[in-house]
């Protein structure tokens, strides 16, 4: 198999796991949506560690933990990159927990075409007609539902919002996928670890004292958010940036599917009017895309 096809398995894998993420949440639906968080970010930093120390990576992670501490501002940068990433599997969890999974799957439609505008603004990226068409016929969608549900779709904006700035504070830092969720989670670990001695202090965590099913299902939430992550590293590297493009709408697709057919969420003709405009302004922006690719290295052939 070719490394492109790898490349492909790899990042589709990825994104088909982060897609199903709401069957394994909906399993700890119990649990208060901030100690699943907590667990998720220990569980995380102790599974990355290990994998790092497994694969033979533990020198280069003191490394990129000495070279943090002498350079200040890739320290914050990678501080502030852990907060909003909490943040964004915060409100993740808490919208799968508490049925707003289409909402989800909207935020993460919206997403790649927020980041597309932050590309504008931070990197000075230039925006083809097109591409400007189709965010203002994206936003035209998010209009929509605002008018529909009477307020503004905060936990879809916010679940773009927050992964749009965490890829932009990533874009300025380079470091392996998997270091650099040791290091993101470490950021938020103390945090994590104190919050967690006052649920247990106060009779109120979950972990140790549901059952045994709970307990596992808290501690595989590291594997699960660090095997996708992994996979994802290994797909951006063997395939086009434009490719990936295409792949990452199976996550936000799948999330949909499961929450109109398996969780029955409400999905009216109004929503179904927005999501085909999104899938427009999707299609109009990927194909943009492509045709600029092809004629880039046609010119360079």
């Amino acid at each position: 198999m070719s490394n492109e096809k790898k490349g492909v398995w790899a990042a589709f894998l990825a994104y088909a796991i982060w897609g199903s993420f709401p069957l394994y949440w909906k399993m700890l639906e119990h649990v208060d949506s901030m100690e699943i968080l907590l667990g998720r970010v220990i569980w995380s930093f102790v599974f990355t560690v290990i994998v790092v120390i497994l694969i033979g990576m533990r020198k280069k992670l003191v490394e990129d933990l000495k070279y943090l501490w002498a350079n200040k501002k890739v320290f914050w940068l990678l501080a502030s990159a852990s907060f909003f990433i909490s943040m964004n599997w915060y409100l993740y969890i808490w919208a799968v927990t508490h049925e707003h999974i289409i909402e989800t799957s909207l935020g993460y439609y919206i997403n790649p075409l927020l980041s597309v505008i932050f590309g504008v603004i931070f990197f000075k990226e230039s925006l083809s007609g097109v591409q400007w068409v189709a965010t203002g016929i994206a936003f035209i969608a998010v209009l929509i539902l605002t008018i529909n549900y009477g307020t503004i779709p905060w936990v879809a904006l916010l679940l773009a919002l927050s992964f749009a700035t965490y890829g932009v504070l990533k874009k300025k830092i380079t470091f392996d996928a998997t270091r650099g969720l040791a290091i993101e989670t470490l950021f938020i670990l103390p945090f994590a670890l104190g919050f967690y001695v006052y649920l247990f202090m106060t009779g109120q965590a979950s972990f140790l004292h549901v059952d045994v099913k709970t307990d596992i299902l808290m501690i595989v939430s590291g594997v699960v958010t660090a095997v996708p992550l992994i996979l994802f590293a290994k797909g951006a590297q063997n395939i086009p940036l434009y490719l990936l493009g295409f792949i990452q709408y199976v996550s936000p697709t799948t999330m949909l599917i499961l929450g109109v057919v398996l969780y029955k969420e409400p999905f009216t003709n109004v929503e179904l009017l927005a999501f085909s405009i999104i899938w427009l302004a999707l299609l109009l922006f990927s194909g943009s895309k492509i045709v600029e690719i092809r004629r880039a290295q046609h010119k360079s052939a």
